[in-house]
């Protein structure tokens, strides 16, 4: 068999090798139905146990209330980046307020364009998108169709530690990269969104959690495909869904509850896993440099740059032959970029953060 190796990939990135195990185990054949998982309709009654206990898990760990809908979608954030304004802005005669802090929220902000009028709330580019806003900074309207921002970004590894306040226009929430990775007051939320291939699963399932207020909101005129009250009312099973990655986030979720044991056990061991890198990195006297200001700095990527540019080739090419792998930046960050998913083991972590040590004695 092939060794695992530590997989520090922004996504699709590490999964639980508990999930992994199981999926393996069932992919002949799923116990009780002689089909594999990846052969079974998607109108069986296994597969509606499926679905029913992915939605389940993640109405236990986010403490999802009953007035708000989970939806297994396709086509992943960039899609909510476009679906999110179909739905809620057109035809409303309103703006959407964007909180810009974030090439992801750049992107939405872009095709959100498309739909309507959007406003830019605060813009963090001046500074390299290093830190998130105030709320004293941001220019909101009270009357906007919706307040958009991104809850944490992986380029630039920046994170709220809490919601911006949009008093009573909706908020619509990117969580892609730190969904269930923590506790989250879904209540604060309209509309929260999470492609998979972070913390919830593989590659190919979108997690929608929407407000039913803001399902009814829904343009009768849009492509079914493309509309959120239609998707709710067929219960994310309007098409074939993506059957398998539905299936991982089963299992994902599952580790979860009765692995770790919840959230905010989650929530503690990524900040023990965050500080082991921001230690190193803090305490090396300049020889590596991290991107986001210190009190907006993400728990699940850390950016960070090596003084000379010239070492960071042989950093990457040193970590990989220890197995320490997926390590290179975003070109428009530079440097170096660790991504500490819910499933990246703190001993892949410890290992990383002994190997920078030890790197930047030998290259000081």
């Amino acid at each position: 068999m092939e060794k695992r190796v530590y997989n520090f990939s922004p996504g699709p990135a590490v999964m639980p090798v508990a999930a992994l195990q199981e999926a393996q185990r069932d992919l002949l054949a799923l116990p009780g139905t002689g089909i594999s998982i990846l052969e079974i309709s998607h109108r069986s009654k296994a597969f509606e146990k499926i679905i029913n206990s992915a939605e389940a898990n993640l109405r236990t760990l986010l403490a999802i209330p009953n007035n708000y809908r989970v939806l297994f979608l396709q086509g992943g954030a960039l899609l909510q980046f476009g679906m999110a304004p179909m739905n809620l802005l057109r035809g409303t005669g309103k703006s959407a307020d964007y909180i810009v802090n974030g090439t992801w929220s750049k992107k939405a902000h872009d095709e959100a364009k498309t739909q309507g009028a959007v406003h830019v709330a605060w813009d963090g580019k001046p500074g390299n998108f290093n830190r998130v806003p105030k709320q004293s900074e941001l220019s909101l309207d009270p009357n906007a169709a919706y307040v958009y921002f991104t809850s944490n970004e992986t380029i630039q590894g920046v994170q709220y530690t809490k919601e911006p306040e949009a008093g009573n226009v909706p908020l619509v929430c990117d969580a892609s990269s730190d969904i269930l990775s923590r506790p989250v007051p879904i209540e604060k939320y309209g509309l929260l969104f999470a492609c998979a291939q972070k913390n919830v699963g593989p590659a190919g399932v979108t997690v929608v959690i929407i407000r039913d207020d803001l399902v009814a909101r829904s343009p009768a005129d849009l492509p079914s495909l493309l509309n959120y009250k239609l998707l709710a009312e067929a219960k994310s099973l309007l098409n074939t869904p993506p059957t398998f990655a539905i299936y991982m986030v089963k299992l994902v979720t599952d580790w979860l509850i009765n692995e770790i044991g919840g959230l905010q056990k989650m929530a503690e061991l990524n900040r023990r896993k965050a500080k082991l890198l921001y230690d190193v990195i803090d305490g090396s006297g300049g020889f590596y440099q991290g991107h986001a200001e210190p009190a907006d700095r993400s728990v699940m990527n850390v950016p960070f740059r090596l003084a000379n540019p010239a070492h960071d080739e042989p950093f990457v090419k040193q970590a990989a032959d220890r197995g320490l792998v997926e390590l290179k930046g975003h070109r428009s960050v530079g440097g170096c970029r660790a991504s500490i998913y819910n499933a990246m083991p703190i001993e892949g972590v410890q290992l990383l953060a002994d190997f920078m040590r030890e790197f930047g004695q030998k290259n000081k």
